[in-house]
C-alpha cells in the first residue's frame, strides 16, 4: 500500500505542564488552544479544520499523559509560519530557546528549530 501525499493527519506534543505549554504556544503563534479531555487525558488542541473538509496539513494537540515525556530526540513536528525570525523572538521571550537558527533549504524555503517550555524540539518552516 502506497502512502497518499501528506499522510500525517494528527500529531501530539507531550507536555509536563499543560497550562504553561498552552500559554507558550498561544503566545508564539497568536492562536487559541482550547482545552479538551478525552478518556481522562488532558489536551489543548491547535486550530484545525474538521477532517471531513479534506484540507491539507495535519491537526494536533499538546497532551499531558503520564506515559509521555517531552524530548529533544525523536520525531520533530514542523509548523508553517510566515516569519521564522518573528516566531523565534517570541519563543526566546517566552521561556523557550532557539536550537538551530533560520537556514535555507533551497527551493523549499527556510527552517529553524526551537525548544519549547517543556523541553520538546519543534521545527518552523517558511517559504521566505
Amino acid at each position: 500500500m502506497a502512502l497518499k501525499p501528506n499522510p500525517v493527519n494528527w500529531f501530539e506534543i507531550p507536555v509536563s505542564n499543560l497550562g504553561r505549554a498552552t500559554e507558550f504556544y498561544q503566545h508564539i503563534f497568536g492562536v487559541e488552544l482550547p482545552p479538551h479531555e478525552m478518556g481522562g487525558v488532558k489536551m489543548a488542541w491547535f486550530p484545525m479544520v474538521p477532517m471531513s473538509q479534506k484540507e491539507p496539513g495535519a491537526a494536533g494537540s499538546l497532551i499531558k499523559r503520564d506515559d509521555l515525556t517531552p524530548s529533544q530526540s525523536g520525531t520533530c513536528v514542523y509548523f508553517s509560519v510566515e516569519d521564522i525570525e518573528d516566531v523565534l523572538m517570541k519563543v526566546n521571550a517566552t521561556g523557550g530557546k532557539t536550537v538551530a537558527p533560520k537556514e535555507s533549504i533551497g527551493e523549499y524555503g527556510f527552517i529553524a528549530l526551537f525548544a519549547d517550555t517543556e523541553g520538546n524540539k519543534v521545527g518552523l518552516h517558511s517559504l521566505k
